[in-house]
């Protein structure tokens, strides 16, 4: 198993659990290592290993229980995992898209007011690079590059704040942000939305790309609740 003391995402630490799932033909019901043992074999921190765990239970492949360790799951304990795990945060989740309406199509007003040539090309970088993972179907890398697309706006605002509300949120609820990416079609519509709000900064059109950035999240917020059938 190679470190990932140095790679870019700490979202690879799910892949890598799942790696050591498979190679060692862990079955339904063995406990896994705990997540000081995980820290240790892959070299990361224990909050990246939590934050794996904890999306590999969003999507039924463990089981955590509290005082006894970290559990695989059986396929037939849950036929639709993503889905039971947003009905049962569906208010969590809820608040958390309030937030970000909140906050977000602000920042990318600002960010079309501040952000210089540098920082737009970075943009559109990364947004490249999503739509590539996006038709990889790489879901892993996908999601990164989609919150890093997030973040970055926040950071063209040069508003110091923001961008430590912005990294706080993706940290506290990143099961929800990996959950909300999964629902059926949400990837690619998010490449058409992300794309739109990448257009409106690029001419400094601060009021389409607060509004293109409400539609994002607004359909996102619509998505979780029609696949839920909440």
């Amino acid at each position: 198993m190679k470190s990932l003391k140095k790679e870019r995402v700490s979202l690879l630490v799910t892949d890598a659990i799942k790696e050591i799932i498979d190679s060692e033909h862990l079955k339904p019901g063995d406990k896994l290592y705990s997540e000081n043992e995980l820290a240790n074999k892959l070299e990361v921190s224990r909050s990246s290993v939590r934050e794996a765990v904890r999306m590999l239970e969003v999507t039924g492949i463990v089981k955590v229980f509290q005082g006894k360790g970290i559990f695989i799951s059986a396929p037939e304990e849950n036929d639709c995992p993503i889905r039971s795990w947003v009905v049962d945060n569906m208010e969590l989740l809820k608040e958390h898209f309030e937030v970000r309406l909140l906050i977000e199509p602000h920042a990318a007003s600002l960010a079309a007011k501040w952000a210089g040539k540098e920082a737009l090309a970075e943009l559109a970088a990364h947004y490249s690079l999503f739509c590539d993972f996006v038709r990889q179907k790489n879901l892993v890398e996908a999601i990164e590059k989609d919150s890093a697309f997030h973040l970055l706006i926040a950071k063209m605002t040069k508003n110091r704040t923001l961008s430590v509300l912005m990294n706080t949120m993706t940290k506290t609820l990143n099961e929800g942000w990996f959950a909300s990416l999964n629902m059926p079609g949400r990837l690619e519509r998010t490449v058409d939305e992300h794309g739109e709000i990448l257009k409106a900064l690029q001419v400094g059109d601060g009021v389409a790309a607060a509004r293109h950035m409400t539609g994002h999240l607004h359909n996102a917020l619509e998505d979780i609740k029609a696949y839920t059938h909440i």
